[in-house]
């Protein structure tokens, strides 16, 4: 551990620092989130029989030992391993059901598929600059069943100019030093220094300077990060309300981790901080309030064309569901047409590289549809699909290792289930179903679903 980093530690917990010492030779404080989105939580709860207490950071968040990402409810998005303390921030945002969000820096989806649980008629743009993390973030999403929803994948200044006062809430889970986790990953330690405190510092100002012009009169930021250094929390919250004067500090009505660290032109009370002491490996948030003034006023987005299904489209939607979406976009290309659907407008951006809007539904060939993996993962198919054909758990596990399940079910692409919840989809000839899944969600030959819980990885 850098000699500098003890001393700043031992200088911030005073008597507590051997605690914090010895917290670093303790197993990680893991988590797993249950989501709503597909089925109730009760019943979800009810397939994981290893779940520990409740978390006291964020709702249907409990703490829990071992490894469960091949478990068949994980695997069907039915819950998000997500460590307990990291669920604080969205949480402080108080996402309404109704509310447009911004998860400014969002890879790898944990708060932006728990921002997701919050939302019914909303809409979350999800953005991400490095191109890898966003395609892993896109990939979350997709599993729990995001329906209105943008992944982009560009510069905070290059989204947030175009997007003006747009957002009710928007969260900054900014790059940080990391110092939170440095049981998680031993770069975290070995590649510490100050140096990269004032860097991410300064870096994170430049995010909130953006994320600032595209908060709505009215609305809410959290800022948060997994580190910490004041410079990068306390400082910086001090630093916005001295460069915005229509920020507002927001009061925490929460009960868990503790008050910050008292610095002048910010109220520290209005803080929180998490230590590995409080029940969680480290977190640092803070809310603000952007006032309104008779200057001020929100923008809107600016929204695609609605057009007209193909009646090939049409066709396979009516076959596959009972609730189609309310919106769709399609993507003329050469040869085929790619068919994305959500209930919501489409939102058109001048700038910028989106990765996704909307479930992608599939592609339209010439005289055919081809559905998409992501359809059969949508909340609306968990809920309403017409085309469920139910496996067993060594029918999911040979269907996640690419083969073909000898099955009988009518004619035509089916939505592949466990308990009800589709994983996948196949395409039937009555006594057998072709396997559909992509190739890079299969599992290595020595993996396998779980059906209820151990170290199967």
């Amino acid at each position: 551990m850098d000699s500098l980093f003890k001393q700043r530690m031992e200088q911030l917990l005073v008597n507590e620092y051997d605690q914090y010492v010895q917290s670093l030779e303790t197993p990680l404080f893991q988590g797993l989130r249950i989501s709503p989105r597909k089925q109730e939580i009760e019943i979800t709860k009810g397939l994981l029989p290893f779940l520990e207490e409740p978390s006291k950071f964020a709702r249907n968040t409990w703490y829990i030992h071992g490894q469960y990402g091949l478990h068949h409810a994980h695997l069907q998005g039915l819950f998000y391993l997500q460590e307990p303390s990291a669920g604080s921030a969205v949480e402080l945002l108080d996402v309404q059901p109704n509310d447009i969000v911004l998860d400014l820096c969002a890879a790898p989806g944990s708060k932006s598929t728990q921002i997701l649980d919050r939302l019914e008629g909303g809409f979350l743009v999800a953005n991400e600059i490095d191109a890898k993390r966003a395609q892993v973030l896109l990939s979350n999403m997709e599993r729990m069943g995001a329906e209105n929803f943008m992944v982009t994948n560009m510069d905070s200044p290059t989204l947030c100019k175009q997007l003006k006062n747009c957002f009710d809430k928007i969260l900054v889970d900014a790059p940080c030093s990391g110092e939170g986790m440095m049981k998680k990953h031993e770069a975290a330690i070995e590649q510490w220094s100050y140096d990269n405190v004032l860097l991410c510092a300064a870096r994170q100002k430049e995010i909130l300077q953006q994320a600032w012009l595209a908060l709505k009169p009215g609305g809410s930021l959290v800022y948060s990060t997994c580190t910490y250094a004041k410079e990068e929390n306390e400082e910086n919250v001090a630093w916005l309300l001295e460069t915005f004067k229509d920020a507002k500090q927001v009061a925490m009505d929460v009960t868990w981790g503790r008050e910050g660290i008292p610095t002048e032109g910010m109220d520290a009370t209005k803080v929180r901080r998490i230590f590995p002491m409080d029940g969680g490996e480290g977190h640092f948030a803070a809310r603000f309030e952007k006032i309104k003034s008779e200057e001020q006023s929100t923008s809107s987005f600016t929204f695609c064309k609605e057009e007209k299904l193909d009646k090939t489209i049409q066709a396979f939607l009516n076959e596959q569901t009972d609730q189609a979406f309310t919106h769709y976009y399609l993507e003329k290309n050469q040869d085929s047409t790619f068919v994305y659907g959500m209930n919501a407008p489409f939102i058109k951006l001048k700038k910028g590289k989106v990765l996704r809007q909307g479930v992608f539904v599939g592609e339209l060939l010439k005289g055919r549809f081809e559905p998409a993996h992501a359809f059969y993962l949508c909340k609306t198919i968990a809920k309403h699909a017409l085309t469920k054909t139910e496996t067993t758990i060594e029918q999911m596990d040979d269907f996640f290792h690419g083969q073909q399940l000898s099955l009988n079910a009518p004619k035509g692409y089916r939505a592949l289930c466990l308990n009800g919840i589709p994983y996948g989809f196949g395409k039937s000839s009555q006594s057998r179903i072709t396997n559909k899944l992509p190739k890079g969600l299969r599992l290595k030959p020595n993996s396998h679903v779980m059906a209820t819980g151990g170290m199967n990885e």
